[in-house]
């Protein structure tokens, strides 16, 4: 598919050679290139902005275990995720949400648990080869 993962060519001797090689890196740049550009439109549809919000929605339940988590993608779009904890029980609710809005009613802590999501965004980590350095 790419041929720069072919061995080594022998190097260029003349001027011809040259502008041959020229040319292979050239489609290989144009092809790298677009493939570039579509995993960044479908990283666009990935999870990316994440945020958890813990609240006491109670004043007679003690501890903020009640919670709402935000999953986001690069379009402002998921789904948030609540669990409200009473002494009866624990509830969980998930709504989507379709850039940065849903059409179901939000209380105010899956709000904040969004607008914190949209300020988050995950950054990618280098894949390191074992030895501390990373892979390229």
């Amino acid at each position: 598919m790419f041929g720069f993962f072919k061995k080594k060519k022998k190097e260029p001797e003349n001027l011809k050679e040259i502008l041959a090689q020229f040319k292979d890196l050239k489609e290989n740049f144009e092809i790298l290139s677009k493939e570039l550009k579509n995993l960044k439109e479908k990283n666009l549809f990935s999870i990316q902005k994440i945020s958890i919000f813990r609240y006491n929605p109670f004043s007679d339940i003690g501890s903020n275990q009640s919670f709402s988590i935000a999953l986001l993608d690069g379009n402002d779009s998921g789904v948030i995720i609540t669990s409200l904890y009473t002494r009866e029980g624990n509830r969980t609710y998930g709504k989507p949400i379709e850039k940065g809005i849903s059409k179901y009613t939000l209380s105010e802590e899956e709000k904040e648990a969004i607008e914190r999501a949209k300020g988050s965004q995950i950054q990618p980590q280098p894949i390191s080869n074992g030895l501390g350095c990373p892979v390229l």
